[in-house]
């Protein structure tokens, strides 16, 4: 029998879970998180929140907070890996506040969680409470805990990430590897003097290989990423890099990408993975979302905006049918997400192989499509949905369409 009862019970205290938790429990339901984690500690590095993300923390309460703490991007700038000859550049700034509603914010992932548990009902939250497997009946879920304890739901969310064990109640299917690893690391700002006045997103290509930095923590530190194809056998989670082999690995690159990446005191090294999309996000008592949905390749940098919009169409969707019709409310969150998060997966895989052409032929038109055709009005798709627009409060209401360019982004991130 299980040792507990709860209306919904989330799986992850990650972005996804802490604010579909947070919403919930604003919305008058009774709502349970476990988190396997003994506590909320700093976790990993940078992160860029793009302008659909950002319209959730705001109306989450934290606008103040990220103006506090976040650093709004002026522009993202694409450069050679060699010699620094620009290839592509998109203001930000003003502009993105004014064409999208919300500005394309630059901060810690700690920072972040700071601010989400800010506002999260910390009475609700259990840690250190790892789930080991959901098992779905009649009349709910059971989330069976690592310490051999079985919650009874009458709604499992799984926000458990990559490697979900949630996800098995979904779906069976495995984490695809993807043959690139990344390094993250942080360096003090002094090392890019230029992005403390002017704060941007520089991103680096280069054959099998490209460099992401930029500014965080009110612009003191600057984050960078190093993605690269990798012939080692891939681990599940991150380990401890040589920051020396950074500087194998980048050797012959531009001399400022190199000191950045090898002036940090230590790195962490994430093999990057990702899986197919499932035929379904949903069944009668159990939804994935985040991670756990659609882990996604970091090349469109929208892995926690699409969990931030996976979370708020979810909490409308079950606010608007109900706990009488919440099978019907996660059908119809299944039919608002899986397309959507299709879309930004797939374009997230064909970049894998975009930017890491090696010189020739084809990297020589990839740059020329880049540097004509990047613009806001090109990322309309991605930064102008709105989840309240998609996910009205009135149960039969369609979502709104969405506008797709006609070609692929090739905007980069990291």
């Amino acid at each position: 029998m299980p040792d507990s009862k709860t209306r919904i019970a989330i799986v992850g205290g990650g972005i996804a879970g802490l604010v579909t938790a947070t919403l919930l429990h604003r919305s008058g339901i009774e709502v349970r998180l476990f988190e396997q984690s003994p506590a909320f500690g700093a976790v990993g590095a940078g992160i860029q929140l793009s302008p659909n993300g950002v319209r959730v923390l705001h109306r989450l309460g934290l606008a103040k907070a990220l103006t506090d703490h976040a650093v709004p991007a002026r522009a993202i700038e694409t450069l050679r890996w060699d010699n620094a000859a620009p290839i592509a550049r998109v203001p930000h700034g003003t502009a993105c506040d004014e064409r999208h509603g919300a500005p394309y914010y630059l901060m810690h992932r700690a920072g972040l969680q700071r601010c989400l548990l800010s506002v999260a009902p910390q009475e609700i939250v259990e840690l250190g409470a790892g789930c080991a497997r959901v098992t779905e009946r009649t009349d709910g879920a059971e989330v069976h805990l690592t310490d051999g304890s079985v919650v009874l739901a009458d709604l499992v969310v799984g926000a458990d990430g990559v490697h979900s064990a949630v996800r098995r109640a979904v779906v069976d299917d495995r984490p695809r590897f993807s043959g690139y690893a990344v390094h993250r690391g942080l360096v003090p700002a002094a090392l890019v003097p230029a992005l403390r006045d002017d704060p941007r997103v520089l991103f680096w290509l280069g054959p099998r290989r490209h460099v992401t930095y930029y500014p965080i923590e009110s612009g003191e530190t600057v984050h960078f990423s190093a993605v690269g194809a990798t012939d080692r056998a891939p681990v599940a989670a991150s380990t401890n890099g040589a920051v020396e082999d950074l500087g194998a690995a980048f050797a012959g690159w531009h001399e400022q990408v190199r000191h950045v990446i090898t002036s940090a005191r230590s790195v962490t090294r994430w093999d990057l993975y990702d899986r197919d999309i499932p035929p379904r996000y949903a069944t009668e008592r159990v939804v994935l979302l985040g991670d756990a949905a659609h882990p996604t390749l970091p090349y469109l940098s929208q892995g926690a905006n699409q969990a931030l919009e996976d979370a708020a169409v979810l909490v409308r969707c079950l606010t608007a049918y109900g706990p009488l019709d919440w099978t019907r409310a996660l059908r119809r969150y299944d039919a608002l997400r899986r397309p959507r998060t299709a879309e930004v997966h797939r374009r997230a895989r064909a970049l894998a192989d975009t930017f890491h052409l090696p010189d020739g032929p084809a990297q020589t038109a990839r740059d020329r499509a880049m540097s004509t055709h990047q613009s806001l009005a090109h990322l309309d798709w991605l930064y102008g949905y709105d989840t309240e627009a998609a996910a009205p409060l009135t149960p039969h209401a369609e979502a709104a369409p969405s506008s797709t360019p006609p070609t692929p982004s090739l905007t980069p991130r990291s």
